[in-house]
């Protein structure tokens, strides 16, 4: 795509109804141009493979063909950036993450009797997705979905730790483990989650989504892994082996020092763009365990968590940033790092074997090496 093309997108839904009115919110952006309209997967399959659109908006659950299967299909053809449209419920939610999973970039909240203000405010998310999408790349997964049971993952040895993990301790071992993520995030994290086992340190997540969904993936990402998944509630102790996911909506932060440190979710308004925000966690984590703090921006838009990966670092604890090449966007991780605000960036199959080091020794000292 040139600098001055137009995004060109393939709108796919059953709902005639709903072409129209995806295609009209798109259409208010001069840089981009609807080249087709497919009412069903075989439709748009077909269309993608003559029209070439650079993004294809897709309904999550069409009759015949659905939105999972026309993925992979879509993707044999030509591999474009795909942007899901989901109904805001829990089948919806769980079919949203397993297609997020096999490689769509992203997806929105299916427009439904919103008042005009809220369809303008939907229409820019939209845009902005689509425009997002169409400088993204596609990651193929590179894991097998979540099983019906939990399934016991083999700890890895110690010389299957990355050797260019810095290794000199700092004065606080790790205590807790923050991560921010966005646009990516489901994918990138059900890959590290099939490679964690005991011992880690406490984790706590800030995915960026919206409520109804977090549930789910907490739900989806405890199936890989035999670690203690939840989807976090007001209360919640910081302890070992267990991960926590930010309720979609909602701010989480933590309140209270070290061990008697509880979570604590909130309302309110967005704080860096975002709610969940990243940097609400990373700034209560720091004032929770000072330097004993391990914050990991990945992979998103923006730059929510950047400040507070730098307050994680002025006290004294770690930060690392997922690398431009293992990210479907190199966004808030790169805006991290390019402000001096990451000790290194990891590629995200190391990230697993990183977390289960911070559990057996403290977080490097060393400031100066970026990987």
């Amino acid at each position: 795509m040139t600098t001055f093309e137009r995004v060109r997108v393939l709108v796919v839904d059953d709902s005639a109804m709903m072409r129209k009115l995806l295609a009209d919110m798109l259409q208010t952006s001069p840089e981009i141009e609807v080249v087709g309209l497919a009412k069903d997967g075989p439709e748009a399959i077909e269309m993608s493979r003559t029209l070439k659109p650079h993004v294809i908006t897709l309904d999550v659950e069409m009759p015949g063909m659905s939105g999972l299967e026309t993925i992979p299909a879509l993707f044999e053809v030509r591999e474009v950036p795909v942007v899901m449209v989901s109904a805001l419920t829990q089948e919806g939610a769980a079919i949203t993450l397993e297609a997020l999973e096999l490689g769509a970039f992203d997806f929105l909240p299916k427009p439904m009797h919103h008042q005009m203000a809220e369809l303008r405010a939907l229409t820019e998310v939209l845009v902005g997705k689509v425009l997002a999408a169409a400088q993204s790349r596609i990651l193929q997964p590179r894991f097998v979905p979540p099983p019906p049971l939990p399934r016991p993952v083999r700890p890895p040895s110690h010389h299957e730790l990355p050797t260019n993990l810095p290794t000199t301790p700092s004065v606080s071992a790790t205590e807790v483990v923050v991560i921010g993520i966005s646009t990516g995030g489901p994918q990138a994290l059900a890959q590290v989650f099939a490679g964690l086992a005991p011992p880690v340190p406490p984790i706590l997540i800030v995915q960026h989504m919206p409520a109804g969904f977090t549930h789910v993936l907490a739900e989806r990402l405890g199936r890989l892994c035999t670690l203690n998944v939840k989807e976090a509630e007001e209360g919640d102790r910081i302890v070992p082996d267990q991960i926590l996911i930010a309720p979609g909506g909602k701010h989480m932060s933590l309140i209270g020092k070290g061990p008697r440190a509880r979570v604590s979710i909130s309302d309110g308004p967005l704080v860096s763009g975002h709610k969940p925000s990243v940097d609400v966690l990373f700034h209560s984590a720091v004032k929770a365990f000072g330097s004993a703090t391990v914050g990991i921006i990945m992979t998103g838009m923006g730059r929510d968590g950047v400040d507070g990966c730098k307050q994680i670092l002025a006290e004294g604890g770690t930060t690392f940033g997922q690398d431009e090449a293992s990210s479907v966007v190199y966004g808030m991780n790169k805006a991290a790092f390019v402000e001096g605000a990451v000790h290194r960036q990891f590629a995200l199959n190391e990230l697993s074997t990183i977390l289960v080091k911070l559990a057996r020794k403290g977080p490097p000292a060393d400031r100066g090496s970026t990987g």
